[in-house]
């Protein structure tokens, strides 16, 4: 290789990156990622004590991740190379069968998992209502057989059991058992982590007896399809762009039926939201799984008109829970849903200054054994 080569190939390096260089300092930085359906980090402030911690230094190297341009086709293109290659997997998603994107669960942190059981059972017993519990086993384990061969799956029917021994003072609802019976139907996305309308109606039937209701037959609503171009989280996470979209049904009419999302603004005044159970704006943007009940909140209230005598039901859950409670209406006066990522004041107190008649404990298992906000339902 002669000298003016190597200069020639050393000047082109640097011309190369130096459009990247000029590219990333004049374009402008983006605070949220639709396609990631996640927010950016933006340029972190430096201060003594993050320079001195190298809080600023890692800080820094995720915003200039973050911002990097053409990011999304970057993250594009690294899957389809990984699958060209023959890989299975990408970002924690496996490439499953039938056009599927599945979330690898691995095996949970048993000391985590035993604090989140003590968790729920220290709140069934400091409660004066009856308490269902439940956890929804998610693709994962009622599509395992989709999963490529040989793929790590930790065992998610093992903490169903390992649950409903745990808190022996709470009626269990076993969700495993219909959702496993309609296995061949479209009962969760292929793009998103979560449970279809059809998944979510299964899981209502199975919260049947231990919530005290005669579900309603599936023949007796009428699908309507709300969209057919969602693509979820999984796929935002999985960087994989060659799958057909998904589709987002509903089944339950709206009618007579009002939600209230209630938060506080900077000075911790309550503020009351009006929102909607088919919140239908966000079927113009990605994340289209917001449509139930306009998506994240802290506490919702769903009240119907149409059965003012019934009781009233808190959930304590996670996002599973939005595509359920259309099903849940016809069969209660109001239904109170917390998120304890955002909740933390006592759920004992709400309970009582509520008039809350009994209570559902419902996560899907990843997400139960993952999260770190359990320890305020016994607040």
């Amino acid at each position: 290789m002669t000298m003016k080569y190597c200069i020639f190939l050393s000047a082109l390096f640097c011309a190369f990156l130096g459009v990247f260089l000029v590219a990333n300092a004049v374009s402008p930085d983006r605070t949220f990622s639709q396609m990631e359906n996640r927010n950016l980090e933006q340029l972190p402030v430096p201060s003594v004590k993050t320079l001195l911690n190298g809080q600023f230094m890692k800080d820094f190297e995720t915003y200039t991740t973050d911002q990097f341009v053409g990011r999304d086709g970057w993250i594009a293109l690294k899957s389809t190379t990984e699958r060209v290659l023959g890989k299975k997997e990408n970002n924690n998603v496996y490439f499953a069968a039938g056009d599927t994107l599945i979330s690898r669960f691995d095996e949970p942190d048993g000391e985590k998992v035993t604090n989140n059981l003590n968790y729920v059972n220290n709140f069934v017993e400091n409660v004066d209502i009856p308490v269902t519990f439940s956890l929804i086993p998610t693709q994962a384990c009622i599509w395992a057989d989709r999963l490529p061969a040989g793929a790590p799956n930790a065992s998610q029917t093992a903490i169903l059991e390992q649950a409903k021994a745990a808190v022996p003072g709470a009626s269990w609802a076993d969700l495993y058992t219909p959702l496993w019976e309609h296995k061949g139907e479209d009962i969760f996305y292929r793009t998103d982590h979560h449970w279809t309308s059809l998944g979510a109606y299964y899981g209502y039937t199975g919260l049947a007896t231990a919530l005290g209701y005669t579900p309603v037959p599936l023949n007796d609503y009428t699908e309507t399809v709300r969209s057919t171009e969602f693509y979820g989280t999984v796929f935002s996470s999985s960087g994989v762009r060659w799958v057909r979209p998904d589709t987002i049904s509903t089944y339950v009419p709206d009618d007579g039926i009002t939600v209230a999302s209630h938060t506080y603004d900077n000075k911790g005044n309550p503020v009351e939201e009006p929102r909607q159970l088919y919140d239908t704006s966000f079927l113009s943007v990605k994340d289209k799984y917001s449509m139930f009940l306009g998506g994240n909140q802290p506490l919702g209230v769903v009240k119907n008109a149409n059965n003012p005598d019934g009781p009233r039901l808190l959930i304590i859950r996670d996002s599973y829970a939005d595509s359920l409670v259309p099903f849940l209406t016809p069969h209660f006066s109001e239904i109170h849903l917390v998120d304890l990522r955002y909740y933390k004041l006592s759920i004992a107190d709400y309970i009582a200054q509520n008039g809350i008649d009994q209570a559902l404990v419902l996560y899907s298992v990843p997400n139960f054994v993952t999260d770190s906000n359990l320890l305020w339902i016994a607040k």
